[in-house]
Formats: structure tokens, sequence, C-alpha cells
């Protein structure tokens, strides 16, 4: 099983605005008659740093094959969530497939305090404050699903206070 981390910079030369980042790349071996079958899956972070955030998992029988293709299925998959100032506007607790996310907003001059798929994801989407705890699967794509969902999850502060009537 090979790990890997790598940051890619902006492409300037196709006009894309995302950061891209390569969080895990993992290596498959199947036995058949004539010897052994490689494969590789690729799980890729695109964010522009700024609350816009997507991820994508491609598998293919090449390491740049299945980075390409992750890449490409992460700039589809871009969303945008609610912040306040640097960090989010509430709490959230997420379940996911065993594994259990808790993202807290945190003062201004925190940082990010996170283990390192869920940092990975905070800091392309552009959260500076943030506390994050998560239990559970280690298993990165499940932490980086769980970390999705919980930023989908997050509403904008004013909204809720007014569809609550309460005064800030």
């Amino acid at each position: 099983m090979a790990r890997r981390e790598e940051r890619v910079n902006r492409d300037e030369k196709n006009g894309s605005e995302y950061e891209e980042k390569v969080l895990y790349v993992n290596r498959c071996c199947k036995v058949v008659k004539g010897g052994k079958k490689f494969s590789f899956s690729a799980l890729i972070l695109v964010g522009d740093g700024n609350g816009k955030v997507g991820f994508g998992f491609a598998k293919a029988n090449e390491v740049a094959d299945a980075i390409r293709k992750g890449t490409e299925l992460a700039k589809k998959n871009v969303f945008t969530f609610e912040m306040h100032k640097t960090t989010i506007p509430h709490e959230v607790f997420i379940d996911w497939d065993g594994t259990t996310l808790m993202l807290r907003p945190a003062k201004e001059g925190t940082g990010v305090v996170a283990g390192s798929k869920v940092r990975a994801v905070l800091e392309l989407a552009g959260v500076k404050d943030i506390v994050a705890k998560i239990r559970g699967s280690n298993n990165p794509l499940n932490q980086v699903k769980a970390t999705i969902w919980a930023l989908k999850k997050l509403r904008n502060r004013d909204a809720c206070f007014a569809e609550r009537e309460v005064s800030v």
C-alpha cells in the first residue's frame, strides 16, 4: 500500500483557479494466470481557498491516469459552503460509514486543529480557524467524505436567526 501526499500549484496554463492536492494513492494487486496485475486508485482534492472544495476518487492501470481522472471528477464535484469570517458558522457532528467527525468553530488566530485528511480538506476550502476531531475509521476516503458532508450541512448564521425570529 503506497501512500503519497503532494501539492500541485494553481494551473495557470489551463486557466484553472483551483489548487489540486493528491491526498492518497493506493496500489492494488490481482493475481491472474499470467502473473500479477496491478491497478491504482487516487484520491484528489480541489479547492480555491475561498469556500469552494471538491474531491474525486478514480481507479486506473497507471498512477498518472488515476490522478488525471480523479482531478477531472474533483473539478466536477466542487461545491460552495457557508463560512463566517475565517471559520464555520456553527458546530457540526457527522457519522459516515464508521467515521465520526466533529467540526467546531474557533477564535481568530487558532488555526486548523485537525487530523491530516480533514486538515487537507479544510485548508483547501479556505477555513483558517477551526477545531476538528475524527474518530473511528482511518480510511482516507471515508474521512474526506465525512468532512465534505459536514461542510455541506453548514447553514448561514443570519438566515437561521431570521428563520427562528431571534435578534443577534
